[in-house]
């Protein structure tokens, strides 16, 4: 099943996220190519495809798990959770529709 988990930034945290971003974007490329990867990016903290110094309010992820219970694990493991980017987490199920 599909799962959303939308990871939501604390304040000033944009040079954590910077120096957690490799490790991120590695654990993203691995669903990625397994093939259970549908979206992912960040939501820029202002209306502009570079925030820049702003930075990020957060990011969405819509990935494939067996269950709500690895869905969770595997965003508890995040690399932005271990440095403190996310304040906090949300997963919930996620239903496809279109395209």
């Amino acid at each position: 099943m599909w799962y959303a988990i939308e990871g939501y930034d604390g304040s000033d945290v944009l040079p954590q996220r910077m120096a957690a971003r490799p490790a991120h974007l590695a654990r993203l490329q691995a669903l990625r190519d397994a093939g259970r990867l549908l979206v992912a990016g960040p939501c820029p903290a202002i209306d502009a495809e570079d925030p820049g110094p702003a930075g990020f309010s957060g990011s969405l992820v819509i990935a494939e798990f067996p269950s709500l219970a690895d869905a969770r694990a595997w965003a508890d493991a995040d690399p932005y959770v271990e440095a403190g980017v996310y304040a906090r987490v949300e997963v919930r199920p996620f239903r496809k529709v279109l395209p």
